[in-house]
């Protein structure tokens, strides 16, 4: 199959991103868990899930390619790649500085994967076949 150069970029830093999510989590699990509080523990783990939940479907914009779109599938890509480095990185950076304005940048990479599902949605209803 045929991978754009765009598309290539997105399934590998999909790929990496997943990867990074399992190192991370064992390292919160294990190395974290003693050296910080159950809310930032939690605060992390919720960085980790959505880095992982959203790079799977970078991995799945990747697999649409030919099949919805191109327009949409780059929109949702760019969604995912940027709501990750800012609604995750930003989790990670209120754990790791103590610094409390990280989480006031964290709802831009929200609204980011928000814009990413939608521009999925809308590769889907403006495909003409499937």
């Amino acid at each position: 199959m045929y991978l754009s150069k765009i598309m290539q970029i997105f399934g590998a830093f999909g790929a990496f991103g997943a990867g990074l999510g399992v190192v991370l989590g064992a390292f919160a699990a294990h190395g974290l868990k003693a050296k910080i509080s159950p809310e930032q523990l939690a605060i992390f783990d919720t960085g980790v899930r959505y880095q992982m939940i959203h790079s799977l479907a970078l991995i799945l914009v990747v697999c649409l390619q030919g099949r919805l779109d191109e327009f949409w599938l780059k929109g949702a890509g760019f969604g995912f790649i940027l709501g990750i480095l800012i609604f995750s990185g930003s989790l990670y950076l209120l754990v790791f500085t103590h610094t409390k304005t990280w989480g006031a940048v964290t709802p831009i990479g929200g609204i980011f994967f928000i814009l990413a599902w939608a521009a999925l949605f809308m590769g889907f209803v403006r495909t003409s076949s499937l």
